[in-house]
């Protein structure tokens, strides 16, 4: 009898294993390429005598409007000089970096084996943050002047919610975020809890490609963030479902409980305590218990409509 008691315990906890482990798969023997290109390092080291040749290896960087004046005030700017410096102090070394992006690449090719992997460039954009990472059809474009540290005094001007993202840890994170737009379908579906589910299914693909990397990161969460909202997910899903929120097609919603922001409006006197962007988090609990109560893959449930994925979810917070 104890015998058997054993093997059941093992059998249990062999599950429970392959349920938390799931995301982490072997990607050793997916062969990828990965050519980085440092324009930032080729451009503030260069002198002006040597523009055409930069403008010959990178012409996608160069708008034929611009007069040559401008680039060669760049070159020779202090403010320019200052910020490439600080960036050099992080990034002179891109190797770990290379690295995390090989790493992303073949997570992606193992879940899409048609992807095709772009040429990175690197590159600084006066902390242009609304931009700091761009993909098109064969290129990846990081602003490293984004990814600074949180603290660094070029950021003073940055709200602690925008900025607290400004790390070299979430410089992967960011680029991952932007490979998801490719694989999710847009919706007509504009219930909030679309939207919510939605963005579940972005994080949770994110989750894919970065099985490594933790929650709070892959969320841009603070670790004290993350824990309040899962100190509060009852209380979260109850004030939704109180107010009959779940179905709206107020748009308000998505700027109080979706887009980024200092904290969640749900107007009560504890607003500041929440983090931003709390229905992202709520939803991604949605997606996390459809895929667990379903025998689908990310690719399937991705395709999934979102009213699909919330009827079938049998999502329940935990108290």
């Amino acid at each position: 009898m104890k015998l058997y008691v054993f093997l059941f315990l093992f059998l249990i906890s062999l599950i429970g294993c392959d349920k938390k482990d799931s995301i982490k798969v072997d990607v050793e023997d997916i062969d990828v390429k990965i050519e980085i290109s440092r324009f930032d390092k080729d451009f503030y080291t260069s002198s002006p005598n040597e523009l055409q040749e930069l403008k010959q290896i990178y012409p996608f960087l160069f708008p034929t409007q611009d007069h040559d004046s401008i680039w060669v005030n760049k070159m020779t700017d202090k403010d320019e000089l200052e910020l490439f410096d600080e960036t050099q102090k992080i990034y002179k070394d891109f190797t770990a970096y290379k690295e995390q992006l090989n790493n992303l690449f073949k997570h992606i090719k193992y879940y899409y084996p048609k992807f095709q992997e772009p040429k990175v460039i690197t590159l600084l954009t006066n902390i242009d943050s609304d931009n700091s990472v761009i993909l098109t059809d064969s290129l990846l474009l990081i602003s490293l002047d984004v990814f600074l540290g949180k603290d660094h005094e070029f950021y003073n001007d940055f709200p602690s919610y925008i900025k607290q993202n400004f790390t070299k840890d979430q410089l992967i994170v960011a680029v991952a975020e932007e490979f998801t737009q490719n694989f999710i379908i847009p919706t007509n579906d504009k219930t909030f809890v679309s939207k919510m589910i939605q963005e579940g299914k972005k994080i949770e693909l994110m989750h894919h490609f970065l099985p490594n990397n933790e929650p709070a990161e892959i969320l841009g969460y603070l670790d004290k963030q993350k824990q309040w909202a899962e100190d509060s997910e009852s209380e979260i899903w109850k004030y939704f479902i109180q107010n009959s929120l779940l179905f709206s097609n107020d748009p308000e919603l998505t700027v109080r409980f979706i887009n980024k922001a200092p904290f969640s409006k749900f107007y009560t006197a504890n607003d500041k305590d929440s983090p931003g962007e709390i229905g992202v988090w709520l939803g991604w609990q949605i997606v996390q218990s459809y895929m667990k109560n379903s025998d689908v893959t990310i690719q399937k449930m991705l395709v999934t409509p979102n009213e699909t994925i919330f009827k079938k979810s049998k999502y329940k917070p935990k108290k």
